[in-house]
Order: C-alpha cells, then sequence, then structure tokens
C-alpha cells in the first residue's frame, strides 16, 4: 500500500475544510489513488512459537529489567528445550551468562553484569550441593534480603554443625 505525504494532497479546486466527514473521507481515497485502504495480516505463528512465547515470559521480564537497571545478577529456571533461543537472547543483549543443567528438562540460567556472573561460574552448579558460604554469597548477589540471608545462613551453619556431631 503507498501513503503519501500530507503536502501531497491536493486541496486545489476542492474546498476541504467546508465537508461532511464523509466527503472528507471521499476525498482522502479519491486523492491517494486507491478506493479502499487495506491491511495485511500478521504472519501466524506455529504452535511451537506461541509456546516459546509463553513459556519465556518470566524470562524476558528478567531480561528487561536488567537493562533498566533494576538488577544486577538473575537466577531463573527455565525448560531446557528453550536453551538455544535464551543463550540467543543473551548473546544478541550482550547480557553475561552462565547455563546450569538442572535435570534433562530444566537449565538454571544465571545472567547480569560481568562480575557477578564471574563469580556464579566460581560457584557449585548443583545449588542444593552449596556450602552455607556459597548459599549465602548468591542470595546477596541476587538481591535477596540481607537479614534474612543471615537469618539463613546461621540457621544452614547450625544444621550443618548438628549434622557433623551426630
Amino acid at each position: 500500500m503507498k501513503i503519501l505525504p500530507i503536502i501531497n494532497y491536493s486541496t486545489n479546486s476542492y474546498n476541504y475544510n467546508n465537508t461532511t466527514n464523509s466527503q472528507k473521507t471521499a476525498f482522502k481515497l479519491k486523492n491517494t489513488g486507491f478506493d479502499t485502504v487495506s491491511f495485511s495480516a500478521k504472519p501466524k505463528l506455529t504452535a511451537e512459537q506461541i509456546e516459546q512465547i509463553t513459556d519465556l515470559k518470566v524470562f524476558n521480564h528478567h531480561v528487561y529489567e536488567f537493562k533498566k537497571g533494576i538488577r544486577t545478577l538473575i537466577l531463573t529456571t527455565e525448560k531446557s528445550k528453550h536453551k538455544e533461543a535464551i543463550e540467543n537472547k543473551l548473546k544478541k543483549e550482550k547480557i553475561d551468562y552462565v547455563i546450569h543443567d538442572v535435570d534433562d528438562h530444566k537449565i538454571n540460567v544465571f545472567f547480569g553484569e560481568k562480575p557477578c556472573v564471574e563469580v556464579v561460574k566460581t560457584l557449585n552448579p548443583k545449588l542444593s550441593e552449596h556450602t552455607p558460604q556459597e548459599d549465602f554469597m548468591l542470595g546477596i548477589l541476587l538481591g535477596y534480603d540481607k537479614v534474612k540471608q543471615c537469618e539463613r545462613y546461621l540457621d544452614f551453619t547450625k544444621r550443618a554443625k548438628q549434622k557433623w556431631t551426630q
């Protein structure tokens, strides 16, 4: 469809300002050289594409938050089948990241500021096997409440001591 700039619409022989709305519409269409205006439909998405868009809504929101400076490090658990799309998005946005497999169907995606991601790379990839210190550091890096992280650390170390004394 060809859309002309306003300066190309001629009103030399027609008093445009003294017309009804229907006459104005007819005038606009007549002077564009088109009888009707049509809009092309968007390409249809496949079921797989719709599923990916739906599944990655939270991930994409986290990318938005990072780019706005709200967070410096993000952890999100996503479906393994979207790993390539996630990596492509993070590379395109030039965001540092590390991905750890959780199981056959899930991955943990850490992304954010380079120094934060570099620290994550030094930690045990299995979150359930973190030492109290690793757990505390990760919680602080992810922006969790500092007091609650301290309480969690103290509880974690207390349980570890009880386990060793038994």
